[in-house]
Formats: structure tokens, C-alpha cells, sequence
């Protein structure tokens, strides 16, 4: 599929057309120039986004990156930096956008990292967070309270009950 085409398909996952969409777009081509990348079948390629802002659907999109696989996770920084995995290789890249000249409106912002080449959009960085282990899957409980199912790894036990994260009170001692 061509770079028109691709465009095309994350505006209509998206929405809309925006500056947000056109740099999470940006990343995902540049982490595939840089990496080798193909779409994720299942999880050979893992993206962390720093932030879950309008470029994180360009990277679902193109790369098959998901919450639903697992190989989309959210390390909130705040920050328009992503890091990208290729498991079977071994090799990820960080990219790190690169600040935009200031003063510009929503739609020169558009127009400007339309016009630009990733190369010139980001900084290219070692990954700081090593790669997280493939997704599991858990075993599923009921919890005693509420009646709704949660999986293991949310379930908490008070007073022998299985209890979710909803029903279970946190347990905090210096708080008042």
C-alpha cells in the first residue's frame, strides 16, 4: 500500500485529518525505515507511546499495534515520544518529536508536519524501557461483592473474599 493510501486508512480509523494523527504517522514510517518493521500479525512488533494523544491510532493502523494484543502500552509521560520493538530481531528505536517552531495555528502545525520528513521530526534515541514480557493470559474470577468477572491479576483477597479493584478498599496508612 502506498504512503496516500496508508495516509487515507489512519484518517478514517482516526477521523479526522490533524497535526496529532500526522505524527504518530510519521513515527510508525520512520520506525519501520529505522527497524525493519512489518504489520503485527500478533506481537512481534510492540510500541510504548508516551502519551495517548491522536497519534497513537496512526500507530495501531500501520504496525497492528493494540491494547488487545498487547503490544501497545502506555507509559504516560506526557511526552510525543515513542518507542518501538521488533521482537524478533532484538532491536527497538525511541523517537522523540522534535519541537515544532512556535506561534503556529492547529492548521500550520498540520501543514508543517505534513511537509516535513520524519528524520527532520524526531530524535532518534536508545529505548529506555526494556522490552515488556508477551501479554498473558489469566484465569478469571468472580468477585464476591460486586458479582462482575476480573482477571487474576486484578483480584484481591479481604477477609478470604476475592474481591476487584472496584470493591476491594485501598489500604493506605499515611493517608487521613
Amino acid at each position: 500500500m502506498d504512503q496516500k493510501e496508508l495516509w487515507k486508512k489512519c484518517v478514517a480509523f482516526h477521523g479526522h485529518e490533524c497535526g496529532g494523527l500526522t505524527i504518530g504517522y510519521k513515527a510508525a514510517l520512520y520506525a519501520i525505515e529505522l527497524l525493519g518493521l512489518r504489520f503485527s500479525e500478533d506481537e512481534q512488533v510492540v510500541c510504548i507511546a508516551e502519551n495517548d494523544a491522536c497519534g497513537v491510532d496512526a500507530v495501531q493502523v500501520i504496525l497492528g499495534c493494540s491494547i488487545g494484543k498487547g503490544n501497545l502500552l502506555f507509559h504516560m509521560t506526557g511526552k510525543q515520544a515513542f518507542s518501538f520493538y521488533d521482537r524478533s530481531s532484538g532491536k527497538s528505536v525511541r523517537l522523540v518529536l522534535k519541537p515544532k517552531p512556535e506561534g503556529m495555528t492547529r492548521e500550520q502545525s498540520f501543514a508543517y508536519y505534513q511537509s516535513c520528513e520524519p528524520r527532520d521530526m524526531f530524535l532518534v534515541k536508545e529505548t529506555k524501557l526494556r522490552l515488556p514480557e508477551s501479554a498473558r493470559i489469566f484465569d478469571s474470577y468472580v468477585c464476591e461483592c460486586c458479582g462482575e468477572t476480573a482477571g487474576a491479576n486484578w483480584i484481591r483477597i479481604q477477609d478470604g473474599k476475592k474481591l476487584c479493584v472496584d470493591c476491594y478498599p485501598a489500604y493506605d496508612r499515611f493517608k487521613v
